[in-house]
């Protein structure tokens, strides 16, 4: 009999353990090994049943268990010892009440980071892939810093689908219904109980309602905006469903939620809580960029023009980028925006035209039928950046087109190569080893830390026990799943006995985890299924597998390579040397790292923005194996494992898989495998080598608090800089901005280089010589204080192109009549080899950000 309802009732704890109430509630536990071994104690196998939640192991919990607990001494002075550290945690100064911005200013009270996932745990199923635990590991590193970050997002009712497998190897998604009052959660409430509620108002006189919810990550507090409330409709109760689950008009209804309804959600948590307003709005990717059409009314409705709140708000709104292709973006119909922004449905004081140049593919290759959601992000975004170097120069080179003019290096585009959480993702055993033989400052200091590379604080048989041991609970955890998975796919008992020789604890294993689209190539590793075999089961080095990843529940394509990869798994040939593990997720994650000797990425260059699992690999002590793409492109450094050669340039792509699945393999045969088993005193000492150099050099680097240290001092004080600027005496500066900005656009056409003369220099040019320039401008109504004259020089190609310059400014020398005007300066020549030089201008002004942000040139 189904119930037609369904709810969770918590525990009342007894007064001697009301303190596990506010610790199960703080997600700090997910990463404080020492929280959850309090909670482990209260009972170890229901703890392995409710599968490490605290809320439901407390909730489960009988009266008489509680009582005992209630009356131990021991157990109740451990519980107000964790609670003591947990106040510390969330009361003391951290890194981030020291520091200052570079130029001595107060850094921002508080910053919003927006995102449409958060991967914090297993526990909130709340994520997808990359983007969430980027956008969780960010949030719980800014807790450990004492960065004032408040995330914004959504909570979905189903989450992110559970995957299992039929017995053809099919993908099957199911959405389990989560309650909310059953997670470490809690309501947003008025001063008189009530929820507080967001609203949005919708087409044909609907209306959205949302109820808010908070969860504790450490000092950091997590909005999320749930739609299932009983104001609503059932179709506006659907918004909110499930992550990545509907079409269109669905996903623009949920990135409305989430952008304008996330700014009414932080007006809320202000009002209520008596938070600072943020200084600082941080889209994670384009879902959330209405949060700055939200922005914009606020400030009209408070008396400034539409242009002059657009200075404002986008001077503190940082962007960051996720994609490096264009179908990686979402986009709308332009007529289905229309229908949220215009008519009866249109916002106050912001018409609708405004809303829709935002998002406006108005240049050279773009539809002019469609809304972008990544081009508004940067068009809102004073500050933008991608999430690795090579990504970077990617983004820069598929957003030049917002840029005209430009070379693509100047676009406006930075990059913050993404970082992960170590507390979360490094196997516990080994950060006991580390804080009891290194410490945490060694670890995470910012440059290269000698500890790991001293053998006497770890000796090479004591590192190498330790990476057995990780390995066996893989190996242990792999075949829990595997049958787990064979049950569901219809197997019996009976026939499953083959299951505990699956893997060993001996042989070299290579983790392969991710999303399954088709770039990331899943099935790559099957391009030769005998020559893989033969890796498999080699006599005296062999290699083992362990795969996982879920497709998206419309990817039929994603699920064909799924069901390939499985099919080769089930080969009772191979099966005990290749497993794949259904319903990748945050808690298989954490015993796969840690488990795995090569972490392998074999992406299509340079389409992996920057790509984290092997960044967890390495802080575990794991060495990757890795197409050069990504991070992996900029920290690789041949000894902390393996880059796969590229057959850049090859544009069959099945040849080019060819080629690139039989380096994979040539490496495999010849440099991985060979190494591993290649042992003296029965220690592999290349390999630990190998591992050290790792640990030691790459894991400083992948550390989130890099990442957000950059964030912080790259990206968040200057914005909140230039936000109070902007913001100061009355927005008198964004209306100067705007009001500046209108008179350039409105007057560039006439801007033009007339003639431009050069002297100094004599047929025989030497290194030393000084090229003097000369460049007669017309500016039309602009006067030479709104622009730069630059002479653009530097090396250049056989084709005459400026293939690397520098943009120097020239002088002002005369000016004449009907704007014209002439400029001058010398240019040093200090290296040899074919120079070029032109001359342009660019707008310039004391607020703007970057030389491109107008998007306006007029060169020679």
């Amino acid at each position: 009999m189904r119930a037609i309802r369904r709810f969770t009732v918590r525990t009342v704890l007894p007064e001697q353990l009301a303190p596990l109430d506010e610790l199960a509630q703080n997600l700090r536990w997910s990463w404080h090994a020492p929280t959850r071994e309090l909670f482990a104690s209260i009972d170890p196998d229901l703890w392995s049943d409710v599968r490490g939640d605290p809320v439901a192991l407390l909730a489960a919990l009988g009266s008489e268990r509680l009582e005992a607990l209630a009356a131990s001494e021991e157990f109740t002075g451990r519980v107000r010892a964790a609670s003591e550290d947990l106040h510390r945690y969330l009361r003391d100064p951290q890194w981030y009440q020291r520091q200052t911005s570079a130029t001595g200013a107060e850094l921002p009270r508080a910053i919003a980071y927006f995102s449409p996932e958060f991967g914090i745990t297993s526990v909130l199923p709340q994520y997808s892939g990359g983007l969430g635990i980027l956008a969780g590991d960010h949030l719980k590193s800014a807790s450990d810093m004492g960065v004032p970050v408040v995330g914004v997002g959504l909570l979905y009712g189903a989450g992110y689908f559970r995957q299992s497998l039929t017995r053809d190897a099919w993908q099957v998604e199911t959405y389990p219904l989560l309650d909310p009052d059953g997670l470490p959660l809690a309501v947003l409430r008025e001063e008189d109980g009530t929820p507080a509620v967001i609203s949005l108002a919708l087409p044909g006189g609907r209306t959205l309602h949302a109820h808010v919810w908070v969860a504790a990550v450490g000092r950091v507090p997590l909005l999320l905006l749930d739609s299932n409330v009983p104001e609503n409709d059932d179709a506006a109760r659907k918004v909110t469903d499930r992550l990545y689950g509907g079409g269109g008009e669905h996903r623009l209804q949920q990135e409305l939620l989430l952008g304008v309804g996330g700014v009414r959600a932080l007006r809320a948590w202000s009002r209520l809580t008596g938070a600072p307003e943020p200084e600082v709005y941080h889209t994670n990717e384009g879902h959330a960029g209405f949060l700055g059409v939200e922005r914009i009314r606020e400030l009209v409705a408070s008396g400034l023009s539409v242009a002059e709140a657009h200075e404002a708000v986008r001077a503190a709104t940082v962007f960051t980028t996720h994609t490096p292709v264009p179908a990686g973006i979402d986009r709308f119909p332009k007529d289905l925006v229309s229908a949220y922004f215009g008519g009866d449905n249109a916002m106050d004081g912001v018409p609708l035209d405004s809303v829709l140049a935002l998002g406006s593919e108005d240049y050279e290759g773009g539809d002019p039928t469609v809304f972008n959601m990544a081009v508004m992000g940067l068009r809102l975004g004073g500050r933008a950046n991608g999430v690795s170097l090579l990504h970077g120069e990617v983004s820069r080179e598929m957003f030049e087109g917002l840029w005209p003019g430009f070379d693509a290096r100047e676009v406006p585009i930075t990059s913050v190569t993404n970082g992960v959480h170590s507390p979360t993702w490094v196997a516990p055993r080994l950060a006991a080893v580390e804080a009891e033989r290194l410490g945490l400052d060694e670890i995470t200091a910012p440059e290269a830390s000698a500890g790991w590379l001293d053998a006497d604080r770890v000796p090479d048989a004591e590192l190498w026990a330790l990476r057995n041991e990780m390995r066996g609970q893989l190996v242990a955890e792999a075949r829990r799943r595997v049958r787990a998975s064979w049950r569901e796919r219809g197997a019996s008992p009976a026939e499953l006995g083959w299951v505990d020789d699956v893997l060993s604890p001996d042989v070299l294993t290579i983790g392969f985890a991710r999303r399954v689209p088709t770039y990331k190539r899943l099935t790559l590793m099957l391009r030769d299924p005998e020559r893989l075999k033969a890796l498999l089961l080699h006599p005296e080095r062999p290699v083992q597998l362990v795969v996982a990843g879920k497709s998206h529940p419309a990817d039929d394509s994603g699920k064909r390579l799924i069901q390939q990869l499985v099919r080769f798994a089930d080969d009772p040939e191979v099966r005990h040397r290749i497993v794949f593990l259904p319903n990748y997720d945050i808690g298989m994650a954490q015993s796969l790292y840690p488990g795995c000797d090569v972490w392998l990425n074999n992406p299509l260059r340079p389409l992996e923005a920057s790509g984290t699992s092997g960044m967890k690999s390495a802080l575990n002590g794991g060495l990757n194996l890795s197409i050069e793409d990504g991070w992996w492109a900029e920290w690789y450094d041949g000894e902390n494992g393996w880059a796969i050669p590229t057959a850049d340039g090859v544009e069959d792509t099945d040849r080019r898989d060819d080629l690139e699945a039989a380096a994979l393999y040539d490496l495999i045969e010849s440099q991985v495998a060979p190494t591993f088993y290649d042992r003296g005193d029965g220690v592999p000492g290349r390999w630990l080598e190998m591992v050290r150099h790792t640990l030691a050099t790459l894991g400083p680097k992948v550390q989130a608090t890099r990442m957000v240290s950059e964030y912080v001092h790259g990206l968040y004080a200057p914005a909140a800089e230039a936000g109070r600027v902007l913001a100061g005496d009355g927005f008198g500066a964004a209306k100067e901005l705007a009001g500046w900005k209108a008179h350039v656009r409105g007057s560039w056409p006439q801007v033009r280089v007339d003639h431009v003369e050069s002297a100094g220099i004599g047929e025989a040019v030497q290194v030393g010589d000084r090229l003097t320039v000369r460049a007669y401008v017309s500016l039309g109504a602009l006067s030479p204080d709104d622009v730069d004259v630059q002479v653009v020089h530097g090396r250049v190609t056989e084709a005459d192109v400026i293939d690397e310059f520098t943009a120097q400014s020239l002088t002002l020398a005369e000016s004449y009549e009907a704007g014209r005007h002439a400029f001058g300066g010398e240019v040093e020549l200090e290296t040899s080899g074919p120079f070029g030089y032109t001359v342009r201008i660019v707008p310039r002004h004391r607020y703007l950000a970057s030389v491109a942000e107008l998007g306006l040139v007029a060169n020679a």
